[in-house]
Order: structure tokens, then sequence, then C-alpha cells
């Protein structure tokens, strides 16, 4: 099975490859949300029935229809056995009849009917004759399930395609395993561990990303750079968790407002410095939000609200070539509210174009000290 960098991309790959060792016509993963009770489908590949979708974004059922899942295999299971596949069957078998261990292992799942109801009639309506079920198993735990099926009148799949479809199940199982894993690493490594928002390093490369647009289809880019104020101060007076409580309460608040516009990306830049970045929208929308931001700050009981400053491609700021040029401008504007103690957001380019003062400071050649302006970050 090809290599896949997302659970999506794994879960598409183990499908394809699980449908063609097994000759089947369809095939599709779903994944077991217990908390919803439901069996979700990931994907579907192959030949494709009305109504179902590569990729679905709300195709599940009710697991409750499918008891092996919740219950034949946590029997087995605790009997100390090993999950296995089985077939079900829409049609008379045109290859001879299905054993009698797999005709036993659809008595014991679906009762005395011999078969699932539900699956033998989603085959019925679906134009197939027979599939194979073979259940995923993570950690010692159900997962999900590998279905693959065949069109009707297509040879019935049999105790060895059974057998075979859970040694497929396992390889898929560790596949997604690996995936998750590293899923989960990518997500620490561009989170912020306190407060659950993205870190600088998710934000450089979304930057990096966005500016490309900008330059090839003139998307519009917009920065909004705030230092929240008083921490040092709640730090000293009343400690360092305290001061951690309000970081994530005011990661909290950037969160909410970042909601407003579509795809804006909300993020802790490191101690006391957020962000908000933003792509597409109008940069009149992108201050509204900056403003509702530098509102809600002001209601936290803790720390002193927040500086606030806003740079982006959408007003006359000059050309933007790097995001090292976007950051100074938000920054300079920032330092600009904080200076001022400015309960709004202070807008780069809004006073004068090139010759506004938070251009002008951005722009200034590099000064390591100096009563005006800090050193910015690179």
């Amino acid at each position: 099975m090809a290599a896949a960098h997302t659970p999506r991309d794994s879960a598409h790959a183990a499908a394809q490859g699980v449908r063609q060792a097994l000759g089947g016509s369809f095939a599709a993963i779903s994944k077991w949300e217990r908390e919803l009770g439901k069996l979700r489908v990931l994907v579907n590949v192959g030949e494709l029935a009305a109504g179902e979708e590569e990729f679905p974004d709300d195709e599940s059922y009710p697991v409750h229809e499918f008891p092996e899942i919740v219950g034949f295999l946590h029997e087995q299971w605790a009997g100390g056995g090993e999950p296995s596949a089985w077939v079900e069957t829409a049609q008379e078998p045109h290859n001879g009849p299905v054993s009698a261990a797999a005709a036993q292992r659809r008595d014991e799942v679906a009762g005395e009917g011999g078969a699932n109801p539900q699956r033998v009639a989603a085959l019925r309506r679906r134009g197939r004759g027979c599939c194979v079920v073979a259940p995923i198993v993570l950690h010692g735990r159900a997962w999900g399930e590998l279905y693959v099926a065949r069109r009707t009148g297509e040879p019935v799949f049999g105790r060895p395609d059974a057998d075979f479809a859970s040694v497929l199940a396992a390889v898929t199982a560790a596949g997604i395993a690996q995936t998750e894993r590293l899923a989960e690493v990518r997500r620490l490594a561009f989170t912020d561990s306190l407060t659950g928002l993205a870190n600088r390093r998710a934000v450089d490369m979304r930057l990096d990303e966005a500016l490309e647009l900008h330059r090839r289809d003139e998307v519009v880019v917009s920065l909004v750079v705030c230092d929240l104020n008083g921490l040092k101060r709640v730090n000293d007076s009343r400690g360092h968790a305290v001061g951690d409580r309000l970081l994530e309460r005011f990661g909290s608040v950037l969160s909410l407002c970042g909601a407003m516009l579509p795809g804006m990306l909300a993020a802790r830049l490191g101690g006391d410095e957020f962000c908000l970045l933003a792509v597409g929208p109008p940069a009149d929308e992108v201050v509204k939000v900056a403003g509702e931001l530098c509102d809600r700050a002001g209601e936290l009981d803790l720390g002193e609200g927040v500086a606030v400053g806003v740079a982006s491609t959408g007003d006359p700021i000059g050309q933007v070539h790097s995001a090292r040029r976007l950051f100074r401008l938000a920054d300079a504007a920032q330092y600009k509210a904080k200076a001022a103690r400015s309960g709004e957001p202070v807008v780069a380019g809004r006073h004068g174009g090139k010759d506004d003062p938070v251009v002008r400071l951005a722009d200034a050649p590099d000064r390591r000290s100096g009563p005006e302006r800090r050193r910015f970050r690179r």
C-alpha cells in the first residue's frame, strides 16, 4: 500500500490496496465513533453507487445495527481469540456454498436470520452480490471496519478471502496507527502547549503560503499582532499559575474572535504575544475583528487589556515581499498602540500611506536600542 501523510490519505490508500488485493469492485473504511455510537465512513473507493461519495461528509450508521463490532468481537477477544473477518451475501453463490465456518459466523453475528439484514439490504440496493467485512483493531480495541464488496453475479467471497481480509485489516491498522502517531507529532510541533492555539512555527508556515497566494493572485493577507498587557504584574503579584490562567483565558478570547472570519488562524507567538492571521477577507473586516478583540480583552478580570496592531496587504503599506515585513508592520502598529495605551487597534498605513508613522517606523533601519522602538522579531 502506498505511503500516506494524513489520516484521510492513509484510509484511501488502504481501501484501494485492499480492494485490489481481494478482487472487489468497491471498498470502504469506517471508523467507530464511540461517543456518538456510530460507524462513520471515512472513504469509499471503486465503483460508487448512487449517493456514495469518495470522501463523504456525513455518511454514518448507528452501531447498534451492526452488533458484531460491539458484541461478537468483544466476546471473541474475551475468549482469547483474535477478531476475524466474515462474509455476507445477497445472492446464491456461484462458486459453491459459503463454508460452514462462515455460515456459523453469520449466525453468531446476525442471529437466526443467518445474516445482518442491514448489510444484505444495502448490498441489494447498491447492486452488489456479496461483501467481506473485517474489523480494524488498534491498541487492542475495535477502531472500525474494512468492507469490500463484489458485483452481483461475481463469485462470492469464501473463507480464504475472509482470512486474507483479516490479514489486510491488520496491515491497515498498522498503517493507520503510524499515520495517527505522525499526526500527533505534527500537532505537537505546531501547537502551543499552554493555550492549544497554533504556535509561531505554524504562523510562519501559513504566512509564507499566504504571501505566495498574494503575489500570485493578489489575495489579501492580514496580520493582527497582540501584546497582552499586565501579565508581568499578575505573575509578580499573584504567581505564575494565575498568569498562565490569564494567558489561557485570553487565548480563548482570541480563538473566539478569530472564528468570526473563515479560516483565520489564532496563535500564540510566545510569552505574552499572540496573533491572528487572515487570508482572503478584506482589511476592514479584519480591523473590525481586531476591535472586537480589544473590547473583549478589556472585560477580562485579570490583566490590563491588550495592545493590538494590524497590517494588511489591503491597506496602503507598499509592497510586501516577505513575511518579515508584514510582521514588522504589525509589530510597529502594536508598539504604537501600546505606547498610546490605546483601547483600539492601530492599523498600519491608515494615516498617510507610506508616510504613515507606523510604516516609517517599520521600514526604518534596525536599531537595537533607542527610545522609540523595540527590536523587531526576525
